[in-house]
């Protein structure tokens, strides 16, 4: 079997998502974009019981996918807290010092992930969410 394409232009891809983020956060940098969207995949894994995490990293491309589930602890305490200006605060808390998160980040993050995932497949992920959940990643 050959190397499936996601994996073998999954550096291209990934690189495609963060200017894609960066444009609709109004970031000026990758690095920024990356932060930004790696933010917001953590706030959003720590309200997701376990197989609903993986459910949703299925639909994710590989290293957006991986990004995800980077040193996620399974056993953590879930948060329960779906406010929209707690989960901004939040998505701003990752390396603090260098985050320039828009309180739009989860926004502007959905929109340029839409982009890039299977239409399909993540709107059939998304429908087996908790409503919260589903409500994240409205655009």
């Amino acid at each position: 079997m050959t190397v499936p394409k996601d994996y073998r232009r999954a550096s291209e891809q990934f690189d495609d998502l963060l200017k894609d983020a960066a444009v609709e956060a109004g970031l000026e940098t990758r690095n920024q974009a990356y932060t930004m969207l790696q933010g917001v995949l953590q706030v959003f894994r720590r309200r997701l019981e376990v197989q609903d995490a993986i459910n949703f990293a299925q639909v994710l491309p590989p290293l957006p996918r991986a990004l995800f589930i980077e040193n996620w602890d399974p056993g953590q305490a879930l948060s329960s807290n779906w406010d929209s200006s707690a989960l901004s605060r939040e998505v701003q808390q990752l390396r603090v010092h260098h985050n320039f998160s828009p309180d739009t980040a989860i926004q502007n993050v959905a929109a340029a992930l839409r982009k890039h995932v299977d239409q399909t497949e993540f709107t059939k992920c998304l429908a087996r969410l908790p409503p919260e959940a589903r409500a994240f990643w409205e655009e």
